[in-house]
């Protein structure tokens, strides 16, 4: 199943997507990205127009993390 993504930049203010950790059911701790709220969650490594290789040693995407906190991306609380 394939998954189209649109994008638009029409509200500055909106946030361009959403960031969690731990998605509810999961153990898996690794950043999660959706571009809407109504869309399911997603590893990071799903997004390769996104993801960045991390360092020795940190949290699997946590320089994508960084990345997209600077492009104004919501971060959901576990």
């Amino acid at each position: 199943m394939a998954i189209t993504r649109t994008f638009s930049m029409s509200n500055s203010s909106q946030s361009p997507g959403q960031m969690t950790w731990r998605p509810e059911g999961t153990n898996n701790t690794a950043l999660h990205l959706r571009l809407d709220a109504s869309e399911p969650w997603q590893h990071y490594s799903q997004f390769p127009e996104y993801a960045l290789p991390d360092p020795p040693e940190f949290s699997e995407g946590y320089a994508t993390f960084l990345a997209l906190l600077k492009q104004n991306w919501e971060i959901v609380p576990v």
